[in-house]
């Protein structure tokens, strides 16, 4: 497979501009968190575990966007859903618990951008916004519109990550004052964000023909892929549709993604409430023994 994508040249493949991007993000974030530090917060350094989720974050970030795996995302339906897979309910999680909280504190000092994170984090509108978003944007001829477009794909897959980073804030944030969930009611809305991500996946698994006209017209794929590999390149190619990289039917591929998400985020999820209980069980450990410390011994007869 990667020998048959080299036809589409170097910057399709590793999309150096945004890789130098990251390079740039992830410089600023070392200057931020080191020699800077000390002229915004009298906060030690980050832990290493901390700087680490962020960084994981930037590298999930460019294999999924910035590597082969993005072309093949145009090529593949499969590969496009395990993109979005990664990209909305993994990395997001990395980048909030990677920004240590003085960031935030800092950013919250600006009452616009606090008003909008209460608003949009507040966990029935996060649930809806981002759930409805994601679902929406797969319906088959929104769908298509978006991928053929540069500035919609760019604008709309930007707007879901921001929702699905409003999603996650209720559960991963680390900000006391922003701690607006129980043990039992981060259990309750792991659980309805399964939920509400179920139709969309179940209309992809159970299609009975392909729904996208971007991962079956070849007229419609060959614009699509406008998005990531340059005009010139496209024409010097004889491509004839979505097939020449397919090992299995359209419709397989569109199935195969539909599940790939679907487990994607079953995983996430459970390993999610894996570490809520175990959050919530040292919690209610605590809570019992500063109670045993602080009641009253018996007096002695």
């Amino acid at each position: 497979m990667l020998t048959s994508l080299q036809m589409f040249g170097f910057m399709a493949l590793w999309s150096p501009f945004f890789l130098g991007t990251l390079l740039l993000v992830a410089l600023f974030y070392l200057l931020a968190v080191g020699p800077w530090r000390e002229k915004f917060t009298t906060e030690g350094p980050p832990p290493t575990k901390q700087k680490a989720y962020f960084f994981v974050g930037l590298f999930l970030l460019y294999v999924i966007k910035g590597s082969p795996i993005d072309l093949l995302g145009h090529l593949m339906f499969s590969v496009h859903m395990t993109q979005m897979a990664i990209l909305y309910l993994i990395i997001p999680q990395c980048f909030i618990l990677g920004i240590p909280n003085w960031m935030y504190e800092k950013l919250f000092r600006i009452r616009a951008i606090k008003q909008l994170f209460s608003l949009f984090t507040k966990p029935l509108i996060s649930l809806l916004l981002f759930n409805g978003l994601f679902s929406f944007y797969h319906v088959p001829f929104i769908f298509d519109v978006i991928k053929t477009n540069m500035i919609y794909h760019a604008v709309v897959t930007t707007i879901i990550f921001i929702a699905a980073w409003f999603m996650w804030w209720p559960v991963v944030n680390k900000l006391p004052e922003w701690q607006t969930l129980s043990g039992i009611k981060k259990v309750g809305y792991i659980f309805a964000n399964g939920v509400l991500l179920t139709p969309a996946c179940t209309l992809i698994i159970f299609a009975d023909a392909p729904l996208y006209k971007t991962f079956s017209d070849p007229q419609a794929w060959l614009n699509a892929l406008q998005l990531c590999v340059p005009k010139g390149t496209l024409a010097s190619l004889h491509l004839t549709g979505p097939e020449m990289f397919l090992s299995m039917s359209l419709l397989h591929d569109q199935q195969l993604g539909g599940v790939l998400m679907k487990i994607i985020q079953e995983i996430v999820y459970g390993t999610m409430l894996f570490f809520i209980f175990i959050e919530w069980y040292q919690k209610e450990r605590e809570k019992e023994r500063l109670e045993t410390i602080a009641s009253p011994h018996p007096s002695e007869s």
